[in-house]
């Protein structure tokens, strides 16, 4: 899932890229293959990380995965 991040939170790409002309048709960032193509890498990723990205924008960009979570009572 595709998240923008700021100092504080998380949004949603559907919010922030409406009014983007660099978005696509649908007003989506253009993700393709993995890759950010509305914005540039920044830097490289650690291991177990995702790579983040700066939109011409300027907000950071990323790729996260969402795992289902098991919660358990003691």
């Amino acid at each position: 899932m595709l998240v923008m991040l700021t100092q504080e939170q998380l949004l949603s790409p559907q919010v922030v890229c409406q009014g983007c002309l660099m978005a696509d048709s649908t007003g989506q960032p253009r993700w393709r293959h993995g890759q950010l193509r509305c914005g540039r890498p920044i830097g490289s990723p650690g291991q177990g990380q995702s790579q983040h990205y700066e939109c011409q924008m300027g907000f950071r960009v990323t790729n996260i995965e969402i795992t289902e979570l098991k919660v358990t009572s003691t």
